[in-house]
């Protein structure tokens, strides 16, 4: 981890521009102030679980991974992080250490905010408060919905679910079909909460079946309604 040259602080402030709305003009100098920009190497971590955490966090450009380590050191993702999304910042409110990790899917840069300076700053300005309760509401939805799909579907729903997810999430490239995201097996079988042959294995019957197309790492979606009835079905 190290500053980044390649965004200055007064971008990093422009992309931030729904929470720097929010502020009065001495809440924007004291976030200024402290305000640190840094970029991250591919698969490099951005916080471990266990630590404490210190930092609201806002991911301008790349793609993070928030992810557990379960049973026998096997990864389970739990969610992605896409510009311009916070993250870290609630195990801070919940006044307990981190009980994920996260982790640069690919090249990043992050700006960070002091917690302490943004609790502060709740306590006295409503509008950044209920931001923060909203962003909160959505994430504990998604997470919900995830939890459900994860645990109940079979890996053909898993699978399909977690291909929408990452479109969703990402998007497309140009020929509005390719994922904007090159995982590697390993982190699509953690996302979709199989092992990493069974994400193989699934990936090659949707490929067969004309659903997908696999080049490497990418993945082209061809048929998405019937991702769609897959995932449906579970």
């Amino acid at each position: 981890m190290e500053t980044s040259n390649c965004l200055s602080k007064e971008e990093a402030i422009a992309r931030i521009s729904g929470l720097w709305n929010l502020l009065t003009e001495d809440e924007r100098a004291a976030f200024a102030a402290h305000l640190e920009v840094r970029s991250f190497k591919k698969n490099e971590p951005i916080y471990r679980e266990g630590e404490r955490p210190d930092s609201l966090i806002c991911l301008l450009s790349g793609k993070v991974k928030i992810y557990r380590d379960g049973v026998g050191g096997r990864s389970q993702i739990i969610r992605v992080i896409k510009p311009v999304e916070y993250f870290g910042y609630r195990a801070y409110l919940a006044s307990e250490p981190y009980v994920t990790a996260a982790a640069a899917f690919e090249a990043s840069v992050m700006c960070f905010i002091p917690m302490h300076l943004v609790e502060e700053t709740m306590t006295h300005n409503n509008a950044l408060a209920i931001f923060f309760v909203r962003q909160l509401a959505i994430d504990l939805g998604i997470s919900d919905k995830r939890t459900v799909n994860l645990t109940q579907k079979h890996i053909r729903g898993r699978l399909a679910e977690s291909l929408l997810f990452l479109k969703d999430c990402y998007g497309l490239e140009e020929d509005k079909s390719t994922l904007s995201i090159y995982l590697s097996r390993e982190d699509l079988a953690s996302l979709s909460n199989m092992t990493t042959s069974n994400a193989i294995r699934t990936l090659s019957n949707f490929a067969a079946e004309k659903i997908i197309a696999i080049d490497g790492r990418k993945i082209k979606l061809i048929d998405e309604d019937k991702l769609n009835q897959i995932s449906r079905i579970g």
